[in-house]
């Protein structure tokens, strides 16, 4: 493998370390951006709501941008863009500075995560071995740095500015550094004609939507069971288990490392057995850990529900990326755009959802609604199906690869 590959793979896992790192602090922090602006709870839902549609927005302008530039320009850009819209969430004092920065951090969030999986797809095409799944546990990784920062500003009653100004100070400039040795692989020319014989409808380089709308469900519930957890295990876990409010805490902290341990392990697993069999084990595992939740009789069998939440929920995005480019080789970055859709759609009707069906009928009942989507990515696991790419196993390609455009000279 070479250098060149080596150094695009980890400028592109600090990438997602960095984002990973921006996005907890924001959503972390939210009390007391809501207490600095004086939001009100009324108030609060349109703002939270604002940042994954606008979100959605920047995927899309996204798929089309990169018809004429590389994915690895949009990443270099876009970044640093969701740094300073950050900064600028803490610093400001007005609800038009607030509303400015956050439809900021949207657009280009969604232009981030767009561009960042596509370089994952192209760079795990390159290796010929799965990969994807390292650079979400990287994004997990920086997800509990961010949480655990967010949580010192909290505890020492540090204003917003004052917690988000080191981090972007440091996290700026790096991200720009490594920003060079990002790499736009592409297959070869050899490779090119054999996809168009293997991979069928989307190897021609248009993607077919009915064709990528299995893995845009399985994208969908996996973040509405994402969202059901980030945002009601604490409530879950004191209200309905009678836990203490420290220990209503711990869920969610569970739930990230478990994250970040499957993920760690989960490109092993997916070059061992294919992507199909980790797929189903992870949508098992997810729904058993919805089941233990909503029938725990306390809060410390709740706590090994959410657990096994983490480990189950954590390879389907990851995965879903990474089929996105497999079964439309000659169209990968509009695909993986398109399905990155997805992911703010799960994340909006998560946790409305669940609150809703807790109101009207019992939590215990609403945590059954998202284990039920789940089991569904059993009947789409086929979409996860890796014919020449299926790494492990006597199936993995020759570690060649033809290395396209660089970014080092954009």
């Amino acid at each position: 493998m070479t250098d060149v590959l080596r150094r695009g793979r980890a400028a592109l896992a600090f990438s997602f370390f960095a984002q990973g790192v921006a996005f907890a602090l924001l959503v972390t922090r939210i009390p007391a951006i809501q207490d600095r602006y004086g939001v009100s709870d009324g108030l609060l839902p349109l703002f939270l709501a604002a940042v994954p549609i606008l979100a959605g927005v920047g995927s899309v302008c996204t798929e089309h941008l990169v018809k004429k530039v590389p994915p690895s320009l949009v990443l270099r850009w876009s970044q640093p863009v969701v740094l300073l819209a950050l900064l600028g969430v803490g610093a400001g004092e007005q609800m038009v500075v607030l509303g400015a920065a956050l439809a900021a951090f949207g657009l280009a969030v969604g232009a981030l995560d767009a561009s960042m999986n596509m370089l994952g797809v192209s760079l795990q095409r390159a290796y010929g071995r799965s990969i994807m799944l390292g650079f979400h546990a990287v994004y997990s990784l920086g997800g509990i740095a961010g949480a655990s920062l967010a949580w010192v500003g909290a505890h020492w009653d540090l204003a917003l500015v004052v917690s988000y100004l080191p981090v972007v100070v440091v996290l700026l400039p790096a991200v720009l550094v490594g920003s060079r040795w990002y790499v736009d692989a592409e297959p070869t020319e050899e490779r090119k004609e054999e996809d168009t014989l293997q991979a069928g409808p989307g190897a021609g380089g248009a993607v077919a939507f009915k064709l990528l709308l299995p893995l845009c469900l399985v994208m969908c519930f996996a973040y509405i069971g994402d969202s059901t957890v980030s945002n009601w295990s604490a409530k879950y876990l004191q209200d309905v288990l009678g836990s203490s409010e420290q220990l209503a805490t711990v869920p969610y902290n569970v739930y990230m490392v478990t994250t970040l341990i499957g993920r760690s392990l989960g490109d092993f697993g997916v070059r061992r057995f294919g992507a199909v069999a980790v797929v189903r084990a992870g949508a098992v595992v997810a729904a058993v850990g919805f089941a233990v939740v909503a029938g725990a009789p306390g809060a410390w069998v709740g706590m090994l529900g959410f657990t096994l939440l983490g480990l189950g929920l954590c390879v389907l995005v990851p995965q879903t990326f990474a089929a996105a480019g497999r079964l439309f080789p000659g169209a990968s970055d509009a695909a993986v755009a398109r399905l990155n859709i997805f992911n703010y759609v799960g994340f909006l009707i998560g946790s409305p959802l669940v609150g809703a069906l807790g109101d009207l009928w019992s939590y215990r009942g609403a945590m059954l609604v998202p284990m039920v989507l789940v089991l569904v990515t059993l009947v789409y696991a086929r979409s996860f199906e890796t014919q020449p790419d299926r790494y492990g196993g006597g199936h993995e390609r020759p570690r060649t690869a033809d290395v396209g455009r660089g970014s080092n000279g954009l």
